[in-house]
């Protein structure tokens, strides 16, 4: 299927591994330009030799950690360099931050930072810009929020979910659309800590009908059908990707 998505651009943040990087690799098999920007350098330029040699356009690379000092506006500001015009924007950096009940400030304040503040400055960096093409597609990436145990990444995320539905309704008149894509659980860097030896198996057998975690490629399967043409009277809207494992929580 063509997704109509040659000659377009792309920023996507948290690029240089799992979830991003999939996504990057797959904007860019489709012919999109993308500004890959995340914290590790050598991870984003063993990316971009990637994509190269399977013959997709290499994607213009950034290193910069999103907490940075004016992070948001660096990114902007070197993204529309890069590219001159930016199409879709996608919010993927963050970080699950398990806490305590009552613990220190500082994990709170961080991840607070990371997965809600810093995709919505960068949001509002480029909002302009958007508004004045008329267009432009916006992709948040969340997170399983309705835990059992407290995670300031999910309190964030659940956050970025309900400014992402608000913005939408916002910014429809311009033909703007705003997503999120809700990841269950990815077998990523990120989550593999928490299911040591066979308790992934375990628990995928338990608590997800298909059996098994994710892979970040089925994330980036559904963002770039989200951020693309075929989706055009989709906004506002949180897809879900788990394997059909979202409950409530009570």
């Amino acid at each position: 299927m063509d997704l109509y998505l040659k000659e377009k651009t792309a920023l996507v943040t948290g690029a240089s591994k799992g979830i991003g990087r999939a996504i990057v690799k797959e904007l860019a098999s489709e012919g999109v330009k993308v500004f890959a920007t995340g914290r590790d350098q050598g991870l984003l330029s063993s990316l971009h030799r990637e994509i190269v040699a399977l013959g997709h356009p290499g994607p213009i690379v950034f290193a910069l950690d999103l907490l940075e000092p004016d992070a948001p506006a660096k990114i902007a500001s070197a993204a529309l360099s890069a590219l001159g015009h930016i199409d879709i924007l996608i919010n993927n950096a963050g970080q699950s931050q398990p806490v305590a009940i009552a613990g220190p400030e500082e994990p709170w304040i961080k991840s607070m930072g990371l997965d809600f503040e810093r995709p919505r400055l960068l949001t509002q960096q480029l909002l302009p810009h958007f508004i004045t093409r008329k267009q432009g597609t916006i992709l948040n990436i969340t997170s399983t929020y309705e835990l059992r145990a407290l995670n300031v990444s999910a309190v964030a995320k659940a956050a970025l979910a309900m400014w992402s539905k608000q913005l939408a309704g916002e910014l429809g008149k311009y033909g703007i659309r705003v997503n999120c894509l809700q990841p269950g659980l990815i077998d990523t860097d990120n989550i593999r800590s928490y299911f040591p030896g066979d308790e992934r198996q375990k628990y995928a057998e338990s608590e997800i009908p298909l059996k098994d975690f994710g892979d970040p490629q089925d994330m980036a399967n559904m963002a770039v059908f989200l951020v693309s043409p075929r989706a055009k009277y989709v906004t506002g809207t949180v897809s879900v990707v788990d394997g059909g494992a979202s409950r409530s929580a009570f």
